[in-house]
C-alpha cells in the first residue's frame, strides 16, 4: 500500500529540517510531495522545486476541477493545496509521500485516506522560542510574524488531533524521533 506521511505544525517549529532529513535517508523510499500555492515565489524559490506557484484565479480554476486532494485559503487570497498528479506521479514511482503542509490540510488529508496515513505535529519548545525563529529568518515583515504567531497559537490547539507529536526542544532527538516513527510505519 502507498503510504502518506504528513508533517503539520506552527511556521518556525522545523518541520521541514525534519523533512529534509528523513528524505536524505534512501532505505525509507520517500518523495516530497510539492504543494501548489498562489502566494509568489520567496527568495530564490523555484517553480516545481519548492512549490507549483499558480495565480489566484488559476488556483480557483483547479479547484473547480476537482484537481486538489485538498487545500485551503490559508490567509486571505493565499492558497495552498496538494494536487492529485503529484501524488499519482510520485506513487507510480513506487515512492511513500512526504507532506509539509499547514495543520487544516494535514488533518483534512488524514482524515481522506486513514488507513494509509502518518500525521506527524511537530510542537516548537514554546511560543516564545517560535518568535525567536520567525524573526532570525529575516524573510518577513513584522505584520505577517503576528499573524504567524496568533496562527501558532490556534494550531498547537490541534496537536491531540493527529497521530504522533514530537516536541523540537532538540533537533538531533527529534530528527532521531521522527525517523524511528515514519522507519515503523512504513514498515508496517
Amino acid at each position: 500500500m502507498n503510504k502518506l506521511i504528513i508533517f503539520s505544525a506552527p511556521s518556525g517549529s522545523g518541520k521541514t529540517t525534519i523533512v529534509k532529513h528523513l528524505l536524505s535517508l534512501e532505505n525509507l523510499n520517500l518523495a516530497f510531495s510539492i504543494s501548489a500555492t498562489s502566494r509568489a515565489p520567496r527568495g530564490v524559490e523555484q517553480h516545481g522545486k519548492e512549490y507549483y506557484f499558480l495565480s489566484a484565479d488559476e488556483f480557483k480554476n483547479r479547484i473547480q476541477h476537482d484537481d486538489f486532494m485538498e487545500w485551503e485559503e490559508v490567509y486571505a487570497s493565499c492558497y495552498y493545496g496538494t494536487l492529485k498528479s503529484e501524488v499519482e506521479r510520485l506513487w507510480a514511482n513506487g515512492k511513500n509521500v512526504v507532506f509539509d503542509l499547514d495543520v487544516a490540510g494535514g488533518l483534512r488529508l488524514k482524515k481522506k485516506y486513514p488507513d494509509q496515513t502518518l500525521a506527524i505535529f511537530v510542537e516548537p519548545p514554546s511560543l516564545v522560542a517560535l518568535e525567536e525563529r520567525l524573526r532570525n529568518r529575516k524573510t518577513e515583515t513584522e505584520e505577517k510574524i503576528q499573524m504567524r504567531l496568533n496562527k501558532a497559537e490556534q494550531e498547537m490547539a490541534t496537536a491531540h488531533q493527529f497521530d504522533v507529536i514530537i516536541k523540537n526542544d532538540d533537533l538531533q532527538q527529534a530528527l532521531q524521533e521522527a525517523e524511528r516513527i515514519v522507519t515503523d510505519f512504513i514498515n508496517r
